[in-house]
């Protein structure tokens, strides 16, 4: 019998085999597999995506945000299910759609300064947890894919706002 010293983030156990779909979207294709803080790993993959999105129009931007929110919510959910815990730290899927939410309406021809603005807005929002991202974060009852995923998209719109703040300080008009 081993003992378990840490939050488990890939055991076994007798769940029954591994749901790779849901493994690979939850973890990013691996990015939650970094050995040290993969949600930053999850959060950095998110970039290029980000970039490549950044090229369709806002409503087709908008609604590929929202069908990797929802797949992402069933795929935590299942990876959840199959690690033993909801929000396993594997489990990056919540902070590419919360990167994709801070981003939102921001363009690729703004200097290089403003996706990692961006990205370090959105690390401190999702550590933070402000209201009401940890209420999704906290309470027992969205321990399941849908709180693991819907913290993060709350701490992207906190990281939004701040980072459309800092643009538009720095002189850039968006609308």
């Amino acid at each position: 019998m081993a003992l378990i010293t840490q939050k488990p983030g890939r055991i076994e156990g007798d769940r029954g085999p591994a749901p790779v779909g849901a493994l690979t979207w939850a973890t990013f294709f691996g990015a939650g597999f970094f050995p040290v803080a993969p949600g930053t790993a999850g959060t950095a993959a998110a970039i290029p995506l980000w970039y490549a999105m950044s090229y369709l129009p806002v409503w087709a931007y908008v609604l590929i945000t929202i069908a990797i929110t929802w797949t992402g919510i069933l795929a935590a959910d299942r990876t959840g299910k199959y690690y033993g815990v909801a929000d396993s730290k594997h489990i990056v899927i919540d902070e590419v759609a919360g990167y994709l939410v801070t981003m939102l309406f921001l363009p690729r021809t703004l200097p290089w300064w403003v996706p990692a603005v961006g990205f370090v807005l959105f690390r401190i929002c999702d550590m933070w947890k402000p209201w009401p991202a940890r209420i999704f974060d906290r309470e027992a009852r969205w321990k399941n894919g849908a709180g693991v995923v819907l913290d993060d998209i709350f701490a992207g719109v906190w990281a939004l706002l701040g980072t459309h703040a800092i643009v538009y300080t720095a002189g850039y008009r968006l609308f």
